[in-house]
């Protein structure tokens, strides 16, 4: 309203009368004196009083009862409208006017917007001085296209503003803000992604979720052949409870062969999704927090929209604090762009675009290999990835798409050991020259960083010529190119100091030659786009902002405005979201390595062969009997696990091989990694197998039904849960085999299928958990290879 009204002084003479307007938020009129105060001081000496209700009358009795004195009383106007966007017949009943009037003048506020707004004051001025000149309400659709100062633009017409041949990038934002005329930050973003060389469509939608809105959405952004979309909105299309322990039931769900589009009415186009905030918190308070965003914002506007798939970037706008209108004393709010922050969320859909319409042939691709710690033999480290390995596989796949890389290394081999044979994070003297970074070209480039990060970094480091990776000319940089490929290894986060104190440090600024990689790949080199392979890289732990960066965060001044991509492994979410806003990365979760049960190995195996023969002569021959306990407390002894196991001396010989059993049962079951993930492969049949049985050991969300553990299934429909030592007196065994005390005396039935499956000495409850997990690895394979005729009991399948 007070924008409108400003709108209006400014568009001609007002006819609002001498005293112009004022404005009043009724729910700073709660106490019955305030209410007589604003009486006494304004309404009293206004023409006309328009009072908008949310709720009804009852929602504000005195200050309705005293504006309707006020009428009956004197020459004053009063007019009451309802708030919600249904008629109120009580409040045109108390109004100094027909319904009809009261109805109109509230569908230009229910409509929203400036243009009905200044509409609405339109209307007030022909009741003022009995003239007809008002416009009709112009309804605002549910969703619809936005241009500055524009009514009710089309998409051709915005297509004739647009610079033929250039990328689209669509802006959606909520019709909330065009309803409140809030559209500062959306008229900032589109002259920043107009200055990068985008043609902008800005669209709003009242949800993302409304059919209507969505529909229409869907329509604009097809028809615009949109190549980018940049979205202001917040929550998320995807339902959280819907994708909670989704699983993929057939070959269209599958990511590898399905679509990838976004859901929602952003899957009308093949386009990435940059997720733009608007921050709810004061750009002070932003400016002065570590955090960035607040709680809220996190929930709304970080969290929720990752779940869309959506790549976040910066915040754009933060709310005003309020402050007192000069023309109608109303006191407002506004969102106050960034221009700054609009500007890299424009460079940055810029370089999505460009990477999209540039031939493969011409993309510059560049792999960064993580060192920790900084030493030569953990170059290209990934927690349970052969990176190695995996970047080779990306290299020679996109070689093959057509990627014009050459003189690739054999083997993964070939390629550390090329990156050994020139600088590394272990120095640069006596080794291949590597890539060269000259003095000029760096300091010219540190000069435009802004000034703290300058400042910070010259005092920990001093100048570029302090840096070890300084040889008198400039930079050595640990990178190789083979073609319009790069691969390097990321630079230490600083010299002289504890690479692992200091890792994850959140106030170590980096030296010059960490500046100088990047700045290589980026400006002089020209990377179309930057691959981060693998956990644990130390990009997203420099110092800065949690989220939305400002420019001085280093993440921003190392990385700019480049697409990112981060192949991640999958059970460490934490550290991926870290990875992933901090850079605004895009990362591409990979499966841990394969799984297996540790087993029985060396000492282990001995002691376990050797308690088996003990149990088999145990009560036929005492002299042997004793012999191999001896044996079995002596091997135990000397590979320490008497003590692991909590044997004590003064034990009697039946209590330490129990606790021994247990012990070696525990170890055996105990899941662990066999091998490395390559990137892109599945595992190996045998792999495969282990790795599904494990997961499917695991009991699952509530471990009901369909979330149960496999082995609890088959112990289930094999009667393992209700076998008894004598059915007569109806004594049951409590059996689990996830957590039965594993080196107790097993006492129940022993079924066929168990006993074919095994011919050790079954004995213990370890030993049936024993059989029930191969029997679990048989079904597994027959499913697998397609031979689903095993039936054990419902439970299990």
């Amino acid at each position: 309203l007070a924008r409108a009204y400003k709108s209006v002084q400014n568009a001609g003479p007002d006819n609002m009368g001498a005293g112009g307007v004022r404005i009043a938020n009724y729910l700073g009129l709660t106490h019955p004196y305030s209410v007589d105060l604003y009486l006494e001081d304004t309404a009293r000496h206004a023409k006309i009083v328009i009072a908008r209700l949310l709720g009804g009358s009852s929602y504000w009795s005195y200050g309705v009862q005293q504006l309707r004195a006020l009428a009956e009383a004197g020459t004053v106007k009063v007019l009451f409208l309802s708030g919600d966007g249904k008629p109120d017949p009580e409040l045109s009943y108390l109004s100094s006017y027909d319904a009809a009037t009261c109805n109109m003048l509230a569908a230009y506020l229910d409509a929203g917007g400036m243009d009905n707004v200044m509409a609405f004051f339109a209307v007030i001025a022909d009741l003022l001085n009995q003239t007809n000149l008002a416009p009709p309400v112009r309804p605002l659709l549910r969703a619809g296209i936005y241009w500055p100062g524009t009514v009710q633009p089309d998409l051709a017409g915005i297509m004739a503003d647009w610079t033929a041949g250039q990328p689209v990038a669509a802006l959606v934002f909520y019709r909330a803000l065009m309803q409140a005329g809030d559209v500062a930050p959306v008229d900032c973003l589109i002259a920043a992604v107009r200055e990068k060389g985008l043609n902008p469509l800005p669209l709003f939608a009242s949800s993302l979720k409304d059919a209507e809105a969505a529909a229409i959405l869907s329509e604009l952004l097809a028809a615009s052949k949109t190549d980018i979309i940049l979205n202001l909105t917040s929550f998320a299309v995807s339902d959280p409870e819907k994708l909670k322990g989704a699983a993929i039931t057939d070959a269209s769900m599958s990511p590898a062969v399905g679509d990838m589009r976004s859901p929602g009415p952003f899957g009308a186009v093949d386009a990435p999704v940059l997720q733009v905030v608007l921050g709810s918190s004061r750009q002070t308070d932003w400016a002065a927090s570590s955090a960035g965003l607040t709680a809220r914002d996190l929930a709304m506007n970080v969290a929720l929209p990752e779940l869309d798939g959506r790549i976040l970037t910066r915040a754009i706008g933060f709310k005003q604090p309020l402050s007192r209108d000069s023309a109608t004393y109303a006191m407002t709010t506004q969102y106050e762009p960034l221009p700054d922050r609009a500007a890299f969320v424009a460079a940055l859909a810029a370089r999505w675009c460009q990477l999209r319409h540039r031939s493969n042939a011409d993309k510059k691709i560049g792999f960064v290999l993580a060192n920790y710690p900084n030493k030569d033999g953990r170059i290209a480290n990934g927690v349970g990835l052969d990176t190695p390995q995996s970047v080779l596989g990306s290299l020679q796949n996109l070689q093959a798409s057509g990627y014009d890389f050459t003189s690739l290394p054999v083997d993964s081999a070939g390629l550390i050991s090329q990156l050994r044979a020139g600088p590394t994070n272990a120095g640069w003297q006596d080794r291949a020259p590597g890539e060269h970074l000259p003095t000029a070209t760096y300091k010219a480039f540190f000069k435009i960083l802004p000034e703290p990060v300058q400042d910070a970094v010259t005092a920990r480091w001093g100048g570029v010529e302090d840096d070890p990776m300084f040889d008198g000319k400039g930079l050595r940089l640990s990178i190789l190119t083979f073609g319009k490929a790069a691969v390097g290894v990321q630079p230490a986060r600083g010299y002289n100091i504890d690479p692992k104190a200091t890792y994850h440090a959140p106030d170590l600024v980096p030296p010059h030659n960490y500046f100088g990689f990047y700045l290589w790949l980026r400006d002089v080199w020209g990377v179309d786009a930057l691959i981060h392979y693998g956990k644990h890289g130390n990009l997203e732990w420099l110092p800065g902002k949690a989220l939305a960066l400002s420019d001085n965060c280093y993440p921003e001044a190392v990385l700019g405005p480049l697409p990112h991509i981060y192949p991640f492994i999958v059970n460490d979410p934490g550290e991926g979201a870290q990875a992933k806003r901090r850079t605004s990365g895009v990362v591409i979760d990979h499966l841990t390595p394969p799984l297996t049960q540790a087993g029985a190995h060396g000492p282990m195996a001995e002691i376990e062969s050797l308690m088996d023969e003990y149990f088999e002569a145990s009560g036929m021959d005492p002299v042997r009997s004793k012999a191999l306990l001896g044996d079995i407390l002596e091997v135990s002894e000397r590979a320490g696990i008497t003590a692991d196991c909590g044997i004590q001396p003064e034990d009697m010989p039946d209590e330490k091989l129990l606790k021994l059993d247990n012990f070696l049962c525990d170890l055996k079951e105990l899941q662990i990694r066999d091998g490395l993930h390559i990137f892109g492969q599945s595992p190996a049949h045998d792999h495969e197998i282990e790795l599904l049985a494990q997961i499917l050991r695991t009991p699952r969300d509530d471990g009901l039904a369909d979330n149960m553990s496999l082995l609890r299934a088959l112990a289930a429909d094999l009667g393992l849960t209700d076998a008894g030592l004598d059915p007569s007196e109806n004594e049951k065994i409590d059996f689990d085999p996830l957590t039965s005390i594993a080196g107790d005396a097993w006492q129940g039935q022993k079924p066929t299928i168990l006993c074919q499956i095994s011919d050790e000495l079954w004995r213990t409850n370890g030993d049936t958990t024993e059989r029930l997990d191969l029997l679990a690895r048989r079904l597994i394979a027959a499913r697998l290879s397609g031979d689903n005729k095993t039936n054990i009991g419902p439970a299990s399948q």
